[in-house]
This record gives C-alpha cells, sequence and structure tokens, in this order.
C-alpha cells in the first residue's frame, strides 16, 4: 500500500533510521570490537605500557624521564639545580621536560646560537659524567628528539655509561653490558630505524639487580 506521506517527510524517515544504524554500528560496536581486540591480543600496550615495580606503576616504557638528582645548590629563583644521577642510565634531553601532557621539540634550527650554545654545554656535562672526551659523545646524547619523549637512545651511548653504572652501583662491567644486550632492540621489521635502548626498561632491570 503506498504511503500518503510526503516525498519530504519519508526521506527525513531514511536519514532518521540511517543515522541510527550507523550510530550503533560505527559508535557502539566498532569500538568495542576494536577495544576487546586490543586488550586481548595487546594488553600491555592498549594499557599504555606501564612499566610496574613491586606492583606498582611507575613509568610507561613509551615514555622519557629524567634520572636526576638535588645538587644542592640554588639557581636564581631559589630552586634546586638538579643533576643527572650517576646511578642511573641517562636518556636524551628534552624540550619540554618529558611532559606526558604535550609533544613537541625545540623547533631550533641547526644554525640556532641558542641550540649550539645548549649542545655544547650538554656534551662538556656528558663527558665529564663519564670521563670521556667532548669528541667520545654521541650525537643522542646532546640532542633532543621530535617529541620530547623518547625513551630510546642509540647502543653506541648506552656502552658509553656502561663502566660508571658498574663504578656507582658495585657491579662488574659484563653484568651491565648484559642488560644493555637485554634491553637492546634491532630495526623494527629488520629494516626500519635504526637499533635502539629503551633506558626506562633497562634502568628498570638495573633496579631490579
Amino acid at each position: 500500500m503506498a504511503s500518503n506521506l510526503p516525498g519530504s517527510v519519508r526521506q527525513f524517515g531514511v536519514a532518521i533510521r540511517a543515522l541510527l544504524v550507523f550510530t550503533v554500528a560505527l559508535g557502539i560496536l566498532y569500538p568495542l570490537a576494536m577495544t576487546g581486540v586490543a586488550q586481548g591480543l595487546f594488553h600491555g600496550n592498549a594499557n599504555g605500557s606501564i612499566v610496574q615495580v613491586n606492583g606498582k606503576d611507575v613509568a610507561s616504557d613509551l615514555i622519557g624521564q629524567a634520572y636526576t638528582m638535588d645538587s644542592g645548590k640554588k639557581d636564581d629563583k631559589g630552586d634546586p639545580i638538579m643533576v643527572a644521577d650517576p646511578k642511573w642510565f641517562q636518556t636524551r634531553p628534552s624540550a619540554i621536560d618529558y611532559d606526558a601532557m604535550g609533544s613537541s621539540g625545540s623547533n631550533l634550527g641547526p644554525n640556532n646560537p641558542d641550540l649550539l650554545a645548549a649542545v655544547q654545554e650538554r656534551k662538556k656535562a656528558v663527558a665529564a659524567l663519564e670521563g670521556v672526551s667532548e669528541s667520545q659523545v654521541p650525537p643522542d646524547a646532546v640532542t633532543a628528539s621530535g617529541s620530547g619523549l623518547d625513551p630510546d637512545i642509540s647502543p653506541a651511548y648506552a656502552a658509553l655509561q656502561v663502566n660508571r653504572i658498574a663504578r656507582e652501583r658495585n657491579l662488574s662491567v659484563q653484568q651491565v653490558q648484559q642488560l644493555v644486550k637485554e634491553s637492546t632492540e634491532g630495526r623494527t621489521l629488520g629494516f626500519l630505524g635504526e637499533p635502539r635502548v629503551n633506558v626506562v626498561k633497562l634502568n628498570n632491570a638495573l633496579a631490579a639487580l
């Protein structure tokens, strides 16, 4: 039996029904399905790749963090000056102090005088901390990542820190080298990127000793 409703009204009804169907399918069922798959197959990643120590959440292995200590000195504002804690592996610098609320680089060009000065200052600090010459300091030790949150360093920078860690923690160099080796990840899919060491995971393994 033909409908007596005007064509515009019938079209409106079709549009409403289509809206409800797609809302349920794409706004409810699809997200629930993807959440279920993520929780089932990639539980750790889906929940933020949280690192736990003694049952407590302490970090995410996706976000770098500073391993520092109070130097006992104050800056011009009266705030404590923090320096690298020699008992921990150090990660690369961050333009945003590893603030997970945002992600950003310094946006300074390679010839910017402020960036060049910061790099030179970092190079001197790393060389002094590790007891090596400035020429031995790897680039990732003095330059921030584009995101400011990268927890990874190069195997070369990790290897540079082995002797200090062993000395500060009364461990053998071989023990620390083994930890670095176990924490070193290869290229993604075998050909993307470079080998890397996740400092958050490495320091968590170091704490477990």
